[in-house]
């Protein structure tokens, strides 16, 4: 099946009682066993079934199947927030004493875990000069486990060089991270290019309308767990906490998604609620035909922001002039990498704050990837607990301002944008 197809009909052939067409809400807490012997079969990843909504649940299922296969992975987790989705990922895989590189551009709050919270667990993360795989190779040491990074970055709209990235996590044993929240699945497919792992905000593109959290962490099964054994034991020795299993012996392929769903999730439990789930592949279904707006708003948006007296520079990789417009041609889909671009007033951090205080249709918040147009002020709002410093390297300026646009009529997006600039 192609994209638009999949994200209708994967993972979901109709509830066998009922026979209902759209995706049931499983609202259950827990699941009866047929047996003592059942029972012990579910726990001991001896047979597939549900144990617990904290670990699993039959709506979640479809969410988590129909992403795996969007993405070309082989099993899919859903969790409660795209935050949860980043350290879960790398707490699957990491322990104290250890580290990993990541490229510089990060969303606010996935930047405050690296620099503050991991590092207090004893998890180290290098932040390298720049997202080219020469600055992220240069960081890598004896203790590094993985390369993280966005497709495209938030809010810097950097495209990362996903194959040259993969390139360098093969060629020292560990796997690359990929962040697809702005991209989706539909402009980009990170594990085609070479990645491992996954990670989405759902509460963005994916959603779509603004009203449910959630995050996806999607296996690529393509990386070879048992060859590094060395490096990742809890991978490829017995599991403590779950009745001594071997993830790579009892799951193969999928045993990093397995270790994730049976030891961070089922013990600190960021489950994702079967409603939201729900609303979520809702959002799904429309995500192909909504990009595709979404993609000609915002470059329509960036050509006319170019031209406008009152504005000094542009960042969309979708436009020819920008330095990673060559990679946009390679890794998005129509060479357009979705509707998150940053722009500057001229007249800096105050025109900024006086353009972005006048905004009507655009809605001032904090979210991206929502049916309607949002703008937000980074250095004041998902940056904020950056320093200056910091926020440079995030390729954050004090009068940037951030637009994700919307599917809205272009003429009333572009008169929106126009009153606000006028002086």
């Amino acid at each position: 099946m192609r994209d638009e197809t999949k994200l209708i009909h994967s993972g979901y052939a109709g509830d066998p009682t009922t026979h209902a067409v759209a995706t049931p809400i499983y609202q259950t807490v827990a699941y009866e066993f047929d047996s003592a012997q059942h029972g012990a079969d579910l726990f001991n990843l001896a047979v597939p079934g549900n144990i617990y909504t904290r670990i699993m649940n039959p709506t979640t299922d479809v969410l988590e199947k129909r992403m795996a296969d969007l993405e070309g992975g082989v099993a899919g987790l859903c969790v409660s927030a795209g935050s949860a989705a980043i350290n879960y990922a790398i707490l699957t895989i990491l322990t104290a004493g250890k580290n990993i590189v990541t490229t510089p551009q990060l969303y606010g709050g996935t930047w405050t875990l690296f620099a503050h919270m991991l590092p207090a667990q004893g998890i180290r993360v290098k932040f390298a000069k720049s997202d080219s795989p020469a600055d992220i190779a240069a960081e890598i040491d004896a203790d590094t486990r993985a390369i993280f990074c966005e497709s495209i970055g938030n809010p810097a709209g950097n495209i990362a060089d996903i194959a040259g990235l993969a390139a360098v996590a093969n060629a020292h044993g560990m796997p690359l991270i990929v962040d697809n929240t702005v991209a989706t699945p539909v402009l980009t497919k990170p594990i085609a290019h070479g990645a491992h792992i996954v990670v989405h905000s759902l509460t963005k593109y994916v959603g779509g309308h603004g009203n449910s959290l959630g995050g996806a962490i999607i296996d690529g099964g393509n990386f070879p767990w048992a060859e590094h054994a060395d490096k990742f034991p809890m991978l490829c020795t017995p599991e403590p906490s779950y009745h001594g299993v071997v993830y790579t012996e009892a799951l193969g392929a999928a045993a990093f998604i397995g270790r994730v769903r049976t030891v961070p999730l089922r013990n600190t439990g960021s489950a994702l609620s079967p409603f939201n789930a729900f609303l979520l592949l809702q959002g799904l279904e429309t995500l192909s035909l909504r990009m595709e707006r979404h993609c000609s708003n915002a470059l329509a948006v960036a050509q006319w922001l170019r031209a406008h007296p009152r504005v000094s520079a542009v960042s969309y990789a979708g436009l020819p002039d920008h330095p990673h417009h060559a990679l946009a041609q390679t890794y998005c889909k129509g060479g357009l990498p979705a509707s998150l671009l940053t722009f500057e007033v001229k007249g800096g951090l105050d025109e900024a704050v006086r353009f972005y205080d006048k905004l009507a249709i655009f809605k001032r918040l904090v979210n991206i990837g929502d049916a309607k147009s949002l703008a937000c002020h980074p250095a004041s709002t998902t940056h904020r607990q950056l320093t200056e410093a910091e926020q440079a390297r995030a390729g954050v300026t004090p009068g940037m301002i951030r637009l994700c646009v919307g599917i809205e009529h272009i003429d009333d997006i572009l008169a929106d944008l126009s009153q606000a600039l006028a002086g």
